[in-house]
């Protein structure tokens, strides 16, 4: 298990040598097996992770019991249902690994008295936030104005670890199509 994932996560101009090492420090190395679960619904989040190895599944159940995709998280990258951990409130979502997965936890406690004394912290959040609300609302927008082939070749392009690890029933659900739909585009991209 190696930190170099954190500082890559963590990488900001205002970070000192010292708040980088304080942050990292308040991290903890864990295994998941695939199949469990970091945060299941009616869960209130108490930490955040980062993948270091694996790939993990967001997923929720819409009205009529379907299990529907609604996000994968990657190496490099945030495991975090950031209204449950931030508004105290049950998470509406599951998060599951898909793979063995290697991650880095940190507790809400730690992060909160971190953010209080490390301002670069805060500015890292705020660049970070800015970013996955832009991601969330070019998702949102490509869901309604491109076709599906689009949206598959631009997962292909964005999240290759997603292709490469996730059954395929849940990126058809991700991307909104059926797995026949996917199946057909999949034929139409090799040939």
């Amino acid at each position: 298990m190696n930190k170099e994932i954190l500082n890559q996560v963590y990488q900001h101009s205002l970070f000192s040598l010292q708040d980088l090492e304080a942050l990292l420090g308040a991290h903890n190395s864990i295994k998941m097996k695939k199949g469990d679960f970091l945060l299941q619904k009616e869960e209130i989040a108490d930490e955040y992770y980062i993948i270091e190895e694996g790939l993990v599944r967001m997923f929720l159940y819409d009205f009529n019991g379907n299990d529907i995709t609604t996000g994968f998280v990657g190496i490099g990258e945030l495991a975090v249902e950031v209204v449950s951990l931030f508004q105290r409130v049950p998470s509406k979502e599951f998060f599951q690994c898909l793979t063995d997965t290697v991650l880095w936890k940190i507790e809400y406690k730690s992060f909160q008295e971190l953010f209080h004394k490390i301002p670069a912290l805060r500015e890292w959040g705020r660049d970070w936030m800015a970013l996955e609300l832009f991601k969330s609302k070019t998702r949102a927008t490509e869901m309604i104005t491109q076709p599906a082939i689009k949206r598959y070749l631009h997962l292909m392009e964005e999240k290759p670890q997603v292709i490469q690890q996730a059954p395929l029933k849940f990126i058809a659900s991700y991307l909104g199509i059926t797995d026949t739909s996917l199946s057909r585009i999949r034929k139409e991209i090799t040939y």
